[in-house]
């Protein structure tokens, strides 16, 4: 508890707590303050026996982060574990890939191509329908455009699931789940629920989707923050340590006037966790 009151103190807005009662929490680590070149995200689950009996369980997540340079970069975060084998070693992993990250930004080597997919998508995977691997920053349903241009008639609308809204100082937030296997799927669900005006009318609608292509046995997944920065890719993050799989999350917000701080993104992972669970 302490270790992670003094990393949250330490990292501000770039620490999140996914799910406290699980203890999974992820921190995005940057090459410096201001205009960052490189970043990654770090997710962590902390078992029972962490940390004198069992190490975090982890995952790298960046755009960028594959082959070689995953592999050199989890081995010395292994290497920090053994060497400190009963210690507290989270702030000693942020800081170990900060200074990979200062060095690649000092280094010769080329800036990261945010074009990319997530990582789980190889680098020989070309296919248009690919997304990008930062959230969209557009209209939510208009991205989909160039992904689904042929006729949807034969598209099924996926039934869709309400979970129970969640007040909090006159804010509310409300959770949708869809099971979805294709892209123009994902369009038709958002398209529905846009049809509800007072959904329509939230201050946000923040989503991401999961759809695994069995064919290549990767991802195609992608989130939408809809102004509220960040959210979509924390949504993302908590699906993929949930290891959720083909399925569609979209969380409503409607602003009632107070500002909620950090409390907003625990309100927006608990909707989408309960709806999931339901």
């Amino acid at each position: 508890l302490d270790e992670i009151e003094a990393l949250s103190s330490i990292y501000g807005e770039d620490w999140c707590v996914v799910d406290e009662d699980e203890k999974i929490y992820c921190i995005k680590i940057k090459d410096c303050l201001d205009q960052p070149k490189w970043t990654l995200c770090l997710q962590v689950i902390l078992p029972p026996g962490y940390p004198t009996a069992e190490p975090p369980i982890y995952q790298l997540n960046a755009p960028w982060l594959r082959g070689q340079d995953y592999t050199e970069l989890a081995n010395s975060l292994e290497e920090i574990y053994v060497q400190n084998l009963g210690e507290s070693i989270l702030y000693l992993w942020v800081e170990k890939i900060r200074e990979v990250l200062v060095e690649k930004a000092q280094s010769s080597d080329p800036e990261p191509d945010i074009k990319k997919t997530s990582e789980e998508v190889d680098d020989d995977d070309g296919d248009d329908f690919l997304l990008d691997y930062q959230c969209i920053q557009k209209d939510p349903i208009k991205i989909f455009n160039y992904i689904t241009s042929e006729s949807q008639e034969d598209e099924e609308l996926p039934s869709i699931h309400h979970g129970n809204p969640i007040t909090d100082r006159r804010s509310t937030f409300q959770a949708h789940l869809a099971p979805v296997v294709t892209p123009k799927q994902v369009k038709r669900v958002l398209e529905k629920l846009y049809e509800n005006k007072k959904i329509a009318s939230a201050t946000h609608n923040i989503y991401a989707y999961r759809i695994y292509c069995e064919d290549k046995q990767t991802f195609l997944q992608d989130c939408e923050d809809d102004g509220e920065t960040a959210a979509g890719g924390r949504l993302l993050h908590l699906m993929q340590i949930l290891d959720v799989h083909n399925v569609l999350v979209v969380v409503s917000r409607w602003y009632g006037g107070i500002l909620l701080g950090p409390d907003r993104f625990k309100h927006i992972n608990n909707c989408a966790r309960n709806v999931l669970v339901e």
